[in-house]
């Protein structure tokens, strides 16, 4: 996927336990306010878009972000990636990886789809499962750029 600065090892996590899906999107969101892509008030935003419509994904994936109307909040482009062992209940669905994804300029498209292709791959997502560091997992994400 193509990460350039929008993507770096410190916004790459894992969780041996669960969490809330309020509080995942609690982490990528301050993960997306420590980058400086986005204000904190991101934060509601994710919460806005979850109420109109899931960004649970499939495949263990959840990729939550903000609605068009507040993209005030949007500072930058970035995303951040974190695992979740024991899994979130995103809507009645399991997640274990939640990508919080910021874009300003339409580049988060681009960060979408490329997601989007690289969770498509079983053998991938298998992989993404059995990283045992945050380096490793962020190693493998930003190879799939490849």
């Amino acid at each position: 996927m193509a990460t350039d600065n929008l993507f770096t090892p410190d916004l790459v996590r894992i969780h041996a336990g669960s969490a809330t899906q309020e509080e995942a999107m609690r982490e990528a969101t301050d993960l997306l306010v420590a980058a400086g892509a986005v204000t904190p008030a991101y934060f509601e935003a994710m919460r806005e878009r979850e109420r109109s419509v899931s960004t649970f994904m499939g495949n263990g994936l959840a990729i939550p972000h903000g609605t068009f109307e507040t993209m005030d909040a949007v500072l930058g482009s970035g995303i951040s990636f974190v695992r979740y062992d024991g899994g979130v209940d995103w809507g009645g669905q399991r997640a274990t990886f939640v990508v919080g994804i910021a874009g300003r300029d339409g580049e988060h498209l681009d960060l979408l789809g490329q997601i989007a292709v690289l969770f498509s791959d079983a053998d991938e997502v298998a992989k993404l499962a059995a990283a045992t560091t945050p380096e490793e997992l962020y190693a493998l994400i930003s190879a799939a750029e490849a």
